[in-house]
Formats: structure tokens, sequence, C-alpha cells
């Protein structure tokens, strides 16, 4: 017997034109409920003049794409540039917009927050957050179940950037703060179980492991070397995708570079993206003349056709949770090399399809690097392994299995309701 459509509402610390894994993500997950025949209430972030004109211009899929659908609604919640990177948002407090309100207006069967740290305030230290959980409110009014999908790893940020020293003072007030933050919700899910274990160690309540965060096999494809950006150059390709930050390590690649170099004859980086140290990362790849090239960002076929025409997908950050990018270059034939982080060991199996390096050693990336370029055999088999390494992790696959848990646990919040009608 089929089930009745949910009616779900997915609140968003980060959406298009916000370009993120998180956005890209977020944007697959509310298509493909709409598709299915769900009725679907996205809250988001809005986007106005405070934020780079680059920022609104992006052609990235969002709500043009979705309006489509007669079961689509949306709301963007006002918000300010983040403190210290001002291309991306932070909702305003409570003050300047009601999320209960909003909830009991569309009257939801479960509420799904995705990067929920963001959504209260936590990527800035509460300087300019909302402040408190969202949904949480309407949820004890109403029974509604809510539900946390944990995107990034926020302890991680903090120890970035306010460097082990200071860390170390915070560290012992983590497992409270984490703790009171998990309670908030009935179950928030991690797609990556070492970081499960790494917050359930700190005191993560009610969690559990599920692999909602897939990737679009039929999109990301190696077919896609048909696009290729530089089709006349046939030097060996590093690539990196992703947003230009310090916490992404992207300065590791221009130390891991000249090493490589050194071996492999007309080796060729490519970073692609943006970001706060772009202007920095573009003034230290001078040095390398056309070894490297920071390329900008990319999207459509252009950015299929990076990840299908790279030799080496590599990627140095520390902060990742079941990477995005990672998955489409795995699922576009390309080896992965990244740093030994929570979740990347669940993406790259050593000699298999790609190595995992010692964080922040750029002679042991280079190392893995010259390996594999120096062995076409070894090479060869690596991108014959890619694809099928991540195919259990289909879109599709995972979203079945992620509808499945969301009636699952619908179905268990009526039950206790029922129970406390009788």
């Amino acid at each position: 017997m089929l089930k009745q459509p949910l009616r779900l509402a997915i609140a968003t610390g980060l959406y298009a034109p916000f370009l993120t894994g998180v956005s890209v993500a977020v944007h697959q997950r509310v298509r493909w409920f709409l598709q299915q025949g769900h009725e679907v209430f996205l809250i988001h972030p809005q986007i106005n003049n405070q934020y780079p004109s680059s920022v609104g211009k992006r052609p990235m899929a969002g709500l043009d794409e979705l309006h489509q659908y007669p079961n689509f609604t949306s709301y963007a919640f006002p918000t300010k540039p983040l403190i210290f990177y001002k291309s991306l948002p932070q909702p305003l407090s409570y003050r300047h917009w009601n999320d209960t309100k909003l909830l009991a207006d569309f009257n939801p069967d479960i509420v799904l927050v995705e990067e929920a740290a963001q959504m209260r305030g936590l990527y800035s230290l509460f300087l300019q957050g909302y402040g408190r959980p969202v949904a949480v409110e309407y949820a004890k009014k109403t029974g509604t179940p809510v539900i946390s999908l944990f995107h990034t790893d926020i302890v991680a940020y903090i120890q970035y950037y306010l460097g082990n020293q200071l860390f170390s003072l915070i560290r012992p007030f983590l497992p409270k703060l984490i703790k009171q933050f998990s309670e908030s919700y009935d179950l928030s899910l991690f797609s990556s179980k070492e970081q499960l274990a790494k917050y359930q160690a700190m005191k993560c309540q009610r969690s559990e492991y599920f692999p909602y965060q897939g990737v679009d096999c039929k999109k990301f494809h190696p077919q896609n070397i048909t696009f290729n950006p530089i089709p006349n150059d046939n030097r060996p390709t590093l690539l990196f995708v992703g947003r230009i930050t310090a916490e992404k390590n992207v300065n590791q690649l221009l130390d891991i570079y000249p090493i490589v170099a050194d071996k492999i004859k007309d080796v060729h980086l490519v970073i692609v993206g943006s970001g706060p140290i772009e202007a920095e990362i573009k003034q230290r790849a001078e040095q390398f003349g056309s070894g490297v090239t920071v390329w900008g960002e990319s999207h459509g076929e252009e950015l299929l056709g990076w990840f299908a025409r790279a030799d080496l997908f590599v990627n140095p950050s520390i902060t990742e949770n079941f990477c995005t990018t990672n998955n489409e270059a795995l699922a576009s034939g390309t080896p992965v090399i990244a740093a030994i982080a929570p979740s990347t060991a669940e993406q790259v199996t050593p000699g298999s399809n790609g190595f995992l390096a010692e964080p922040n050693n750029p002679a042991d990336f280079a190392e893995k690097i010259i390996t594999i370029l120096g062995n076409p055999q070894l090479k060869e088999q690596m991108s014959a392994n890619a694809r099928p390494s991540i195919l259990e992790f289909d879109w599709s696959a995972c979203m079945e299995k992620f509808q499945t848990k969301l009636y699952q646990v619908v179905g268990e919040s009526q039950k206790k309701l029922t129970g406390v009608a009788l």
C-alpha cells in the first residue's frame, strides 16, 4: 500500500546562491522529495545587497528550478554576512523572524534542520546568530518530530580558528554545549560513522549514523570528459574543488605542488573555487607560472568536465564530513588523495581508489601523488576502482532509505501522540 505523502519543513543555514556542499545537497534533497510527491516548505537564507555582487549572480540551481513544483513553498529568513566570511550568511536573531509561526502556518509532519550549528549561530560564536535551536519551540507545542542533519565538523572549525592553545581552554566545556545542543532535537543524523563516534564521545545525544549524504552518479560520470575545460592540454592534472578558505587548507596545495613538480614533468595543479583567501592563493601561485591555475568558480558542464578531466583529486582539508567533492571526484572516475580525517576513511580505500595522507604534511601528500602518477598501471586500476567504490552512495539509493527513515520517525511520533491522547 502506498504511503501518504509527507509534509516536510526543511530549514537550512545554507542554500543557493551561497555556494557550499551543503547548499548543493539541500537542493538535491528538496528536489527529490518534490519529485516523489511530498509537500516541501523550505526555510532558507535570504540574499541581499550586503553580500558581494558575485554571490547573487551565481548560476546555481535553486529556487527558480523548484518553483515549477506546485507542492513547493519557501521562506527566506533575514541574514547578514558572516563576520569572517562575507560570502556566507548568518541568520538574524529570532527578534527578526519567527520560526514557530512559520511552522504553525505550514503544519508539517516532520522538520529537518540542515546545518543546525549554522542556524543557531555557532559559526560566529553567537556574535550575530539566531541564538536558539530552530523548530524546537514549535515541536514542543505540537509534538512534531525534529531531526538535525549534521554536515560540518563544527568542533574542528572552532579548533582551527582559535588555535590549539585557546581551544584547549574551551575544550572541557564542549561536551556540555554539545549535549545541550543535541538534546534539543529528537534525532541527530550523521552521514559519517567516524564523525558520529567523535561527537558521541563528546556527549552528543540521540544521535545515529545514516547515509543521507549521497552523490548524483548519473550526473558525475567519467563520460563527462567530453566537457573537458582544457581539451588541448595533456599535462597530468591535480584538481581541488571547494571554497578557498583557511580551514580547507588550500594553502597546502601550493606546498605540495613544487615537491610533485620536481619529480613529475609538466604536472598541472588546478584550484577551482572562490573564497576569502583567493587573492592570497593567486599571489602565491604566480611563482609557479603556468604550472598552477587558480580557475575561480566553475558550474554546470564545465565543472563536470573538471572532475572527469583530472588525473587525481587532492583534498588536504581536515574539517570535512563525508565530503561532497570527494564523492563527486570518485563518481567521475578520479582517484582521491585526502587528508586522514573523520569520514575520509569511509570514502577512500588506500591503494584501491586513492590514498590517505597525513594531515598538514605536504611531503606525505606529494609522495602519494608521485606514487600514482609515476605508475600508470596503478593509476589506471585506481581510476577503474573509483566509481564502483562510491555507487552505494548514489543519491537515489540514499534518498530511498532516507524517505523510509522519515516515515518511521513520523510513525513513531504519531503513536506516542495517540498514546498520550488515550
